[in-house]
């Protein structure tokens, strides 16, 4: 016993392989590299942030670089008192949550449905949801479907159109056909449990990953969406948070009320500039809040039907 534990422990002392200078640059450079990418990346983000806590007159001195510079919240008081961005804040919650919700219930019935090898007519309809990636009815086509349906200004406008995605399907169909043993249906069946039963028993429990990852996938398109809402809603009241926040980074609309009521702290451009900064922070909590959650799962979600066995 002693000699093995003295051998495991010269194979450990003498497996660490010696790297010659190339090795060692090329890792330097590797993570220069990196090192670069991850500031390119953060730094537009903690700068947003951090002027969205600055001052009007820090901002636009171009005082701001990393910390906020005379810390402020004048930004966040006038955005919460910007009646649009509130109702287009719930707007956006109501449009990612009902979207999601029915986006994930039909995938899973489709997915499951095109996973069974008993299911009649299953490369039919296969090939008829990858038809649906390949070609697309185009923009006015599906306007003029859209006001055919009444669906015009309503909700409905938002939420239908996105309630299934292909790819979403197919993804799933994947995990379910790789995942999931043939042999566990047989036994269910055996066993007198309907296919129902089989779906909400043992199908679902046993996909927390890629209902995890399609879940997020959705929630994302959605809430970041803003052109169908753009395209299909003409009631400000039905806006979601996207658009309010295209009519303020590009437009640079403001509430006339709140420009009056904030002249004495900051010009209308200052306060405009401080607007925008706050409200990609309040758009951007959401998703940032869900994601710690879900990130786990992305990694196997990634590799979904890229190795079978």
């Amino acid at each position: 016993m002693m000699s093995s534990n003295k051998a495991s422990a010269h194979l450990k002392r003498h497996s660490h392989v010696a790297q010659t200078r190339s090795d060692n640059l090329f890792d330097f450079v590797i993570t220069l590299i990196l090192v670069l990418a991850v500031l390119v990346v953060a730094y537009p983000l903690i700068y947003v942030v951090s002027a969205s806590f600055s001052s009007t007159t820090a901002v636009m001195a171009g005082k701001v670089w990393i910390l906020p510079v005379e810390f402020s919240l004048a930004a966040y008081e006038a955005v919460f008192q910007y009646d649009s961005i509130l109702t287009g804040y719930i707007n956006a919650i109501i449009y990612t949550l009902s979207g999601t919700g029915l986006n994930l219930v039909l995938t899973v019935l489709c997915a499951f449905c095109l996973s069974r090898r008993d299911f009649y007519g299953r490369r039919v309809v296969g090939a008829m949801v990858l038809f649906t990636m390949l070609f697309n009815a185009g923009l006015v086509p599906n306007y003029l479907l859209i006001k055919d349906l009444k669906m015009l200004d309503t909700r409905w406008a938002i939420i239908l159109p996105s309630a299934m995605s292909a790819w979403n399907v197919l993804l799933m169909r994947t995990y379910f056909s790789n995942s999931i043993p043939e042999e566990l249906y047989e036994a269910a069946s055996i066993d007198g449990c309907s296919v129902w039963r089989q779906l909400t028993n043992i199908v679902i429990p046993l996909s927390g990953p890629i209902v995890s990852v399609i879940a997020l996938y959705c929630a994302v398109g959605i809430w970041n969406s803003y052109f169908d809402a753009f395209l299909y809603l003409s009631s400000k009241e039905l806006f979601p948070l996207q658009v309010v926040l295209r009519n303020i980074l590009i437009l640079n609309q403001m509430d006339v009320t709140v420009t009056a009521d904030l002249r004495d702290m900051a010009s209308r451009q200052g306060m405009s500039n401080l607007l925008k900064y706050a409200v990609i922070v309040v758009s951007s909590v959401p998703l940032l809040c869900m994601y710690p959650f879900v990130q786990k799962y992305f990694v196997k979600g990634v590799m979904i039907g890229s190795v079978k066995g």
